[in-house]
């Protein structure tokens, strides 16, 4: 299994970004319960965003393919970028 197979390469990026975005959630006032919560609506926006950009939607078939894509990536977007937090502060953890 390939994670290509899954998340648009262009998309990639966003995982190091939205884990920033969630180290900075962290030390504000937001209790640690919606920190993955608003990630997923950050990272369903920003798919959003470049699937429109980069999409020719034409009819409303091609709208609600869009929608499910930006929905769909975002969240693997999203859980990536929560996986990639909880590996980190894992490893740092003594046994």
């Amino acid at each position: 299994m390939n994670y290509q197979d899954y998340i648009k390469a262009e998309l990639l990026v966003l995982i190091p970004i939205l884990y920033l975005i969630g180290v900075s959630l962290k030390k504000s006032s937001l209790p640690d319960k919606w920190i993955p919560a608003v990630l997923g609506i950050i990272s369903v926006s920003l798919s959003a965003v470049w699937i429109i950009a980069t999409g020719d939607i034409s009819c409303i078939k091609d709208c609600a393919y869009a929608l499910f894509t930006a929905v769909t990536q975002g969240i693997l977007l999203a859980g990536a970028s929560v996986y990639a937090n909880q590996i980190h502060l894992q490893s740092k953890k003594r046994e």
